[in-house]
């Protein structure tokens, strides 16, 4: 079962990426295979702004993912040396999995690129899925709800592992 999260568009989190050379085809224009670079750049990001590093968390067993579904739409090229606004939300979670959503933009405030990705609780050593921590739904909803990070204080199975 999913649980909606945000039901506005509305992003709480946001972090800005300039387009490079090594994104881009021959006329400068980033190509397709960048975008989920993008993507990762924005999900490592949003985690990390909610307090941790979503690579070390991983280390531990405690929480990973793996992905298994990315739906691109692209609206606006996107070339070399442009400013890009990565905006991101967790929109909704299920039991295993989570959809997490990008949109870009450009310097103007264009939208130039949706990404909808979806994440499933991943166990790295048995290589099954694995039921979302209760620590990180909290986290995660306290964010897209209120806005508000929430201290480690208030999450104990996350402090254990960080």
């Amino acid at each position: 079962m999913k649980h909606l999260i945000s039901k506005n568009e509305a992003f709480k989190f946001q972090t800005n990426i300039r387009v490079r050379w090594s994104e881009c085809d021959r006329q400068g224009i980033a190509f397709n295979g960048s975008y989920l670079e993008y993507l990762e750049i924005a999900q490592s990001e949003y985690f990390r702004n909610l307090g941790y590093s979503i690579y070390s968390l991983a280390q531990t067993g405690f929480f990973d993912t793996v992905i298994v579904n990315v739906e691109l739409s692209f609206l606006l090229p996107v070339k070399i040396d442009d400013i890009l606004i990565l905006k991101a939300k967790t929109a909704s979670m299920g039991t295993t999995s989570m959809k997490f959503e990008v949109h870009i933009f450009n310097e103007s405030n264009q939208l130039t690129t949706k990404i909808n990705a979806v994440y499933v609780g991943y166990d790295q050593n048995k290589q099954v899925k694995k039921h979302i921590p209760a620590d990180i739904r909290h986290l995660i909803h306290t964010f897209e709800t209120d806005g508000l990070v929430l201290s480690k204080d208030h999450l104990p199975d996350l402090k254990k592992h960080i």
